[in-house]
C-alpha cells in the first residue's frame, strides 16, 4: 500500500494549483482559465513509481499534476539512469509533447500523484482562438528550459554539497510559490537512490552530505519531510535566482500591458 504524504499537499486547492502557477508568469483572463480547466479529463490517482509515459511513446495527451510528485529521466547506453527534473503540483511536465509528438524521456510518478489529462486535440482547439493562453503555455515551457539550464550549471560546476543545496533550495522555492511550505517544512519524497541519480553522486555521498547538513543545523530530513533550520546558509551554497527571474518576468509583462500608447482607449485592445 502506498504511503501518504504529509498534509502540505492539501493546503491549496489542488484543482486550481496549475492555473495559479500559469498566472505566476502570465496574466490570464478568467475565461481562458475556465476554458483550460474544462478540457481536463480524466483525473486519475496513480501510485508511486508508475511510468506515465515512456521514451519513444507517441504523445497524444499531456498531463497536469494536481497533487503529488513526478520526475523525468533517461537511461544511458550503459544502463545508468539520469533523473532530469522533479515535478510538483501545478506542473505540466510533458507539455512539450504537444508540438514534438514523440517522447524523448520517461515521465514517472515519484510518489502517489493525482493527475489530470488533456487530449492534444482538445488543447489545440482551446488555444487557437486564445493567443494569450497559448503564450502562457509557451512561457511555461520556457520556464522549464530555464530550470534545466540551472540544473546543467549545478551538475557541472558545484561541489557535492552545493548540488544538494541547489536541489533542495529550488524545490523549496517552487513548493513555497504554490503554498506547499509551512513553517519551513515541506514534503520531500525523494529517496537517496533517486537523489544520487539526479545529482550524479553515489548513495554514500548523498548520505554523507545530508548528514553534514543535519549536524551543521542547516536542515533535517525525517519521514520524507524536510525541515529547514537555516535557509540563509542553504541559499548561500547555491544560486537560486532562476525562480525569481521567472516571477520578475510576469511583473515586466503586466507593466508593459498597462502602459498603453497615447490615445489608445481600454476598449481597443483585443482579448486573448
Amino acid at each position: 500500500m502506498a504511503r501518504k504524504l504529509k498534509t502540505f499537499q492539501t493546503i491549496s486547492r489542488s484543482d486550481l494549483a496549475w492555473c495559479r502557477k500559469l498566472r505566476l508568469h502570465s496574466e490570464l483572463p478568467d475565461e481562458n482559465v475556465a476554458a483550460l480547466r474544462s478540457i481536463v479529463s480524466p483525473v486519475r490517482v496513480l501510485p508511486e513509481d508508475l511510468v506515465i509515459v515512456r521514451e519513444g511513446d507517441l504523445s497524444t495527451q499531456c498531463c497536469v499534476i494536481l497533487s503529488g510528485f513526478a520526475y523525468r529521466s533517461k537511461v544511458a547506453e550503459n544502463g545508468k539512469r539520469q533523473i532530469l527534473s522533479f515535478h510538483i503540483a501545478g506542473d505540466m511536465p510533458d507539455l512539450q509533447g504537444l508540438p514534438l509528438k514523440r517522447m524523448d524521456h520517461d515521465l514517472t510518478t515519484l510518489w502517489e500523484a493525482r493527475l489530470g489529462f488533456i487530449k492534444h486535440e482538445a488543447l489545440e482547439s482551446v488555444l487557437e482562438p486564445r493567443p494569450t493562453l497559448a503564450r502562457a503555455l509557451w512561457r511555461e515551457t520556457l520556464v522549464d528550459a530555464l530550470l534545466f539550464r540551472q540544473w546543467i550549471v549545478n551538475l557541472g560546476t558545484r561541489s557535492t554539497a552545493g548540488r544538494m543545496a541547489y536541489l533542495i533550495g529550488e524545490l523549496r522555492q517552487r513548493l513555497a510559490t504554490m503554498g506547499l511550505v509551512v513553517n519551513e517544512q515541506f514534503d520531500f519524497p525523494i529517496t537517496q537512490s533517486k537523489l544520487a541519480d539526479a545529482l550524479g553522486l553515489s548513495i554514500v555521498h548523498v548520505n554523507r552530505v545530508l548528514q553534514t547538513f543535519r549536524t551543521e543545523g542547516i536542515l533535517d530530513l525525517k519521514r520524507r519531510v524536510v525541515t529547514l533550520k537555516d535557509s540563509k546558509r542553504l541559499s548561500s551554497s547555491a544560486d537560486l535566482t532562476a525562480w525569481r527571474t521567472m516571477l520578475s518576468a510576469r511583473k515586466i509583462e503586466i507593466r508593459s500591458r498597462r502602459i498603453r500608447p497615447a490615445g489608445q482607449s481600454k476598449g481597443t485592445g483585443r482579448a486573448g
